[in-house]
């Protein structure tokens, strides 16, 4: 029988938004400063684990995440439309404040976003499509990579939705899933997906954690 295949999930790097709590899913934002340091981080981190792949969302931040990370295997990074953030609609670039402040209709659907998953936001894409799209894809890159180790850098939304699948737990359960900017969660997949890792952000040191600077949220 063949080894498991092992899918190392990134979340990309730091930007701007993200420190602001934003809505940011089809935006094609940079990295911050920060968030190109976290990426060479990352790099370093996963210099000592053997990678046979590195595929990436093909928006900036994910894709600049992900290419100090193939360089330090000599590999090039493979896009994959499939890792894309969740489009947030009329709430791109809007913190959730921001999006109650427009009115009460913004309010009721955003309120109904928070407990459903299969809602989208106005315009926008809801999380059962994402999860949709994202375990197509990563079926299809198994079927590839028998017994390999794959790095997919993407985004917040599409990996909690995918470890939700892994887990093979309702989809509901992302809202209590934290992942932090610039961090690995790992599942390998055999006859069926075993999570091994969540938001691991050793490489930097805990005391840089988001989880631990914003302890409330």
């Amino acid at each position: 029988m063949p080894a498991a295949t092992r899918l190392l999930f990134v979340r990309h790097g730091e930007t701007v938004a993200n420190r602001e709590f934003r809505y940011i899913g089809a935006r094609d934002d940079a990295l911050s400063e920060h968030g190109e340091a976290q990426a060479l981080q990352l790099a370093q981190t996963l210099s000592a684990v053997p990678i046979d792949a590195v595929y990436s969302s093909p928006l900036r931040r994910a894709y600049r995440t992900a290419t100090p990370i193939a360089a330090q295997h000599k590999l090039s990074v493979q896009v994959v439309d499939e890792l894309c953030e969740g489009n947030f609609g009329t709430w791109e670039g809007l913190s959730r404040a921001e999006v109650l402040a427009r009115g009460p209709e913004d309010e009721r659907q955003l309120l109904e976003w928070e407990r459903d998953p299969s809602l989208p936001p106005p315009q926008g894409e809801s999380f059962a499509m994402v999860q949709e799209r994202v375990a197509i894809v990563v079926a299809q890159l198994v079927r590839r990579h028998p017994g390999q180790t794959l790095v997919l850098v993407s985004h917040v939304g599409p990996i909690k939705a995918f470890l939700c699948q892994a887990l093979d737990a309702p989809l509901s359960s992302l809202f209590r899933i934290f992942l932090d900017p610039a961090t690995i969660s790992v599942i390998d997949w055999k006859s069926a997906p075993v999570v091994r890792l969540v938001n691991s952000h050793a490489h930097p040191g805990w005391e840089k954690a988001r989880w631990l600077q914003f302890a409330t949220l």
